[in-house]
């Protein structure tokens, strides 16, 4: 990712509906910009995450990443270093992301009508979820999450299953896996594919060759993946910005699917990497 030092933007710390922390860089770009909410992985609010919030802001979008794992009260250094998760509640996420959107609709940086998320790894439901109660967001982007195992059915913290959430989007969805995931299989990503076909959303599926679970992380040497990793940028900065110039027709039902994996793919071979 980009320095601070090279950008001239500075991600900072603020706090909205009451004390939920969360960090937020502005664009140099004058006027009412579109924003982008940025979730954090399973580690919470890291240097990966301000790294892509002060990226968001060079792409000219106020960025911001909420704290979604505020209410834990547990060894936060633990969660930094993946030895502890924390589950999220669709009830707790939905709290905080209505309060962002609507500190984000009264930033006067902010154009109220184009805001958007994107969701990463655990946080990959959330962007879905939103869409999915809300009609004001302009674009949902799940970055190799929302769709793997248990998330096809509900449970006790997340009571609606994932395509039941899909059929009720009102924004176009970007969905970005890897082949080499080993959360989120081929057929998980197919099944996705055809519930947003079937519930007609405005789509754009992309599945990159041999890329494993996280590989976007660049402070994780193990998984990153250079040029995948620029290329999916570029994919979703290009997706956003359609969005939030109106480029989606909503007279027209558009499902882009592109994927590229082995004629001999076994999920079952696919590993954990570091």
């Amino acid at each position: 990712m980009a320095t601070m030092k090279s950008t001239g933007i500075t991600p900072t710390m603020i706090k909205y509906g009451g004390g939920i922390s969360a960090v937020r860089a502005l664009p140099k770009a004058k006027g009412k910009r579109p924003a982008v909410i940025i979730l954090h992985e399973r580690y919470g609010i890291d240097q990966h995450t301000k790294d892509l919030t002060v990226k968001l802001a060079q792409a000219g979008f106020v960025g911001l990443a909420p704290d979604l794992f505020h209410r834990f009260a547990g060894d936060r250094k633990a969660v930094l270093r993946g030895e502890q998760r924390v589950d999220l509640t669709d009830e707790g996420a939905l709290e905080d992301l209505n309060g962002a959107v609507e500190y984000l609709k009264r930033l006067k940086e902010v154009d109220a009508a184009r805001i958007g998320i994107i969701g990463v790894c655990q946080t990959g439901r959330q962007p879905v979820l939103l869409a999915a109660i809300r009609s004001d967001i302009a674009g949902a982007v799940v970055l190799y999450g929302a769709i793997g195992g248990r998330e096809w059915m509900g449970n006790n913290l997340r009571p609606t299953p994932i395509e039941d959430l899909t059929a009720q989007v009102s924004c176009p969805v970007l969905g970005i896996f890897g082949e080499a995931d080993h959360i989120i299989s081929i057929d998980d990503v197919v099944r996705f594919r055809n519930c947003l076909e079937k519930a007609k959303k405005n789509c754009h599926i992309r599945i990159y060759p041999g890329a494993p679970h996280g590989w976007l992380n660049d402070t994780m040497p193990g998984r990153y993946r250079k040029e995948a990793a620029k290329d999916a940028w570029s994919l979703m900065m290009a997706f956003l910005k359609k969005c939030f110039s109106g480029g989606w027709d909503r007279n027209r039902i558009v499902c882009r699917y592109e994927s590229d994996y082995w004629t001999k793919y076994n999920f079952s071979k696919n590993i954990r990497l570091e």
